[in-house]
């Protein structure tokens, strides 16, 4: 193990945070991380209109279910796929996760609130282009902080 470099166990190399997070590596995680949420937001919509629809519980409880169950989803796919081969613990990676997502859920109200009320954009283009500066965001935090494989 003493002769072994950092990536051949497991760690990204000593490098800039900049040139890492540019990297081919991170740009493979950006696709899983992107297949993984598109496809828990989906889950958490589905969740959202059974517990409304089937279970008749009302629509803002709903939803926060509908989140958590997207979150904790898109945290296991992340563990085991994304971000593999992570040595953070798992439930303060779960912890450190959630955080991460609050940042996100911040960032997102923040800078949608801005583009509606200083931009002439369609409210649906405002909260996609803000969907994509949040995810990034979160991504990122993610890599580096949580998950420490960027």
């Amino acid at each position: 193990m003493a002769d072994c470099t950092p990536s051949e166990l497991g760690a990204p190399p000593a490098r800039g945070l900049t040139a890492r997070l540019l990297s081919r590596h991170a740009a493979a995680m950006l696709w899983r991380n992107t297949v993984v949420s598109c496809s828990v937001f989906v889950v958490g919509l589905g969740v959202l209109w059974a517990l409304v629809e089937w279970a008749g519980m009302a629509e803002v409880p709903a939803a926060a279910l509908g989140f958590i169950t997207a979150n904790s989803l898109h945290y296991v796919l992340g563990r085991s796929w994304i971000f593999r081969g992570t040595r953070r613990g798992r439930v303060s990676g779960y912890a450190f996760f959630l955080v991460n997502a609050a940042v996100g859920l911040l960032l997102t109200v923040a800078l949608y609130a801005a583009l509606l009320a200083y931009t002439p954009l369609d409210y649906l283009i405002a909260r996609v282009i803000v969907s994509l500066v949040a995810g990034l965001v979160v991504f990122a935090l993610n890599a580096v902080f949580n998950f420490r494989r960027v």
